[in-house]
């Protein structure tokens, strides 16, 4: 009978804590405002507006919790958010469990039924007003790092790149910015991706350092200005750095034989004066 008095306590272990109302709010402030709105019109994703009056809930939840999942099974809504999309799938978040999933629902409903005027998420507001010179230049010395982002986050060249560079490019982890515009729609749905990165090595890196609105608009003048005035970088600046780390590492191996030849026969020299000695 003793061992049943710890049935409660093993049950309660297994069970899923339940996610409240502002951990989803908080969830959804992190992960999903780049992509979507509630409320607030398109963004790279579909506004969630009353999007539990279209689809089920059981849809919904599978989906937040493996959106590729669904795109493996030819799932027709699924595939169809993706052409909408311009190709873009939505990833899998970490951290989305079915407490979680159902908890996103509930509260992307709850703002769905808020009156005209309550937040709608979608990121930073985003200016319609055109881009000057100023702005571009702004935008490429903190994409190139010469101007440091105010949070402590690293340049987008250490990941990136874009057309108008020349020379080295950019990094590489990341894909080319250049035509970053086409893919996700308009400025502002660049915008709201700048602003809550939905990549799990956006988030990583950017979570804790977030881009602020004032650095946001230069870089949206830079990635705006490569989308209207050059093609996506093509491999030529990525030969060079390959030529030139080649050359370097060749340089590197030649400066060290160079000296550890000349610490041998120094070494070598010592012994032959010591074995002469000896033989005297």
């Amino acid at each position: 009978m003793k061992k049943l008095w710890f049935l409660p306590a093993v049950l309660l272990a297994t069970v899923s804590p339940r996610v409240s109302a502002q951990q989803a709010k908080d969830f959804f402030k992190q992960n999903c405002v780049a992509c979507h709105t509630i409320g607030g019109g398109r963004l790279v994703g579909p506004d969630l507006k009353d999007v539990t009056k279209q689809k089920d809930r059981a849809w919904l939840e599978q989906f937040i919790r493996n959106p590729q999942a669904k795109m493996d099974s030819k799932d027709p809504d699924a595939l169809q958010l993706q052409k909408e999309a311009n190709g873009v799938t939505m990833p899998t978040l970490p951290g989305v469990t079915p407490e979680m999933a159902k908890a996103l629902i509930d509260y992307v409903e709850s703002e769905s039924a808020a009156p005209a005027g309550a937040e709608a998420g979608g990121g930073p507001a985003i200016s319609d007003v055109p881009f000057t010179a100023a702005d571009v230049a702004l935008g490429t010395q903190l994409f190139l790092g010469t101007r440091r982002l105010s949070q402590g986050g690293p340049p987008c060249i250490s990941c990136h790149t874009l057309g108008t560079f020349t020379g080295l490019g950019g990094g590489r982890l990341g894909p080319d910015l250049t035509r970053l515009y086409e893919r996700l729609g308009n400025r502002r749905a660049v915008g709201a991706w700048l602003s809550a990165p939905g990549t799990s090595t956006m988030r990583s890196v950017f979570g804790q350092h977030p881009l602020q609105t004032e650095e946001i608009m230069p870089l949206l003048a830079l990635i705006e200005d490569a989308a209207k005035r050059s093609e996506p970088a093509d491999a030529g600046s990525l030969i060079h750095f390959m030529v030139i780390g080649i050359i370097g590492t060749l340089f590197v191996l030649l400066i060290m034989g160079w000296a550890w030849g000349g610490r041998v026969r120094s070494v070598r020299r010592t012994m032959v004066r010591a074995a002469q000695r000896g033989a005297e």
